[in-house]
């Protein structure tokens, strides 16, 4: 037990490994920069950038020259042809801004979830009872109506996908995830807070879910904080109960937004 709580050795030997790794480049280049680069300071004299006064002459003199020779003063039409063309060109930019559309408005603050969505097993496409969920197990769902078949099944199950956990009511010290709970199952987004990965890897000891990509790790017994890695907020929380007929349904979408965070969240 460490003066934070409980960490994982694993985590901590990575963690000691990296500080170690960053410790030898810091002094690899500070070694590198007292014994290879001179100690010897050279100031070198800048130039003046402008040009003188007979430089700038002949130049205005060469423009009005050319420009008279050209006569483009009194062709009319060459010359609103010229200046058309060239107020045009920045609207070729509104293609671009318009390619990076459509806006996604409110779509990635909600989900599938909804009250009374049954909790589908990901794995055998049934819905899920209390009595399914065994403690210290950890369950994939998905909501009632999602198929794979569908056409946009992959964008809405990047943004439903649930991880369902079984503890005892006694281990959990969130109290918003206490009463979000049925019977200690607790439903947490599976998308890391990250950068968007799939969560896969569950700790039943430490009640810890690591993601696989950054090594993020979240409490899943104190409201899924974050306690190691990179994610910036813990995974929101779907609160759930049991409808008339025994089966675990959401009671409602999440309350903020899954996944990373972007610009306009606030």
């Amino acid at each position: 037990i460490w003066p934070l709580g409980h960490i994982s050795a694993l985590n901590f030997a990575l963690g000691m490994t990296l500080g170690v790794a960053l410790f030898a480049i810091g002094a690899g280049a500070v070694h590198w920069a007292r014994t290879l680069m001179s100690d010897e300071e050279v100031a070198d004299e800048r130039h003046a950038i402008e040009a003188d006064t007979e430089t700038r002459a002949k130049v205005h003199a060469d423009f009005k020259q050319g420009a008279k020779e050209s006569v483009i003063g009194r062709r009319k039409l060459i010359r609103n042809t010229m200046l058309g063309a060239l107020t045009l060109v920045p609207l070729s930019g509104v293609v671009l801004l318009r390619d990076l559309g459509p806006l996604p408005g409110t779509s990635l603050r909600h989900t599938m979830w909804s009250k009374g969505k049954l909790l589908v097993n990901m794995n055998t496409n049934e819905p899920l009872r209390p009595a399914d969920v065994a403690v210290g197990s950890l369950t994939f769902a998905k909501p009632e109506g999602l198929e794979e078949h569908d056409e946009g099944f992959m964008n809405e199950i990047a943004k439903a996908a649930l991880m369902i956990i079984r503890l005892e009511p006694d281990a959990i010290k969130d109290k918003r995830e206490l009463e979000w709970s049925h019977e200690g199952i607790v439903a947490y987004s599976k998308i890391c807070t990250h950068v968007g990965c799939p969560i896969s890897l569950y700790e039943q000891q430490t009640h810890h879910a690591l993601c696989p990509c950054h090594q993020s790790t979240f409490d899943l017994a104190d409201g899924a904080r974050v306690i190691f890695g990179p994610a910036g907020h813990a995974l929101p929380q779907l609160r759930i109960g049991v409808n008339d007929e025994g089966y675990l349904e959401a009671l409602g979408d999440f309350d903020e937004p899954v996944g990373p965070s972007f610009w306009e969240r606030g």
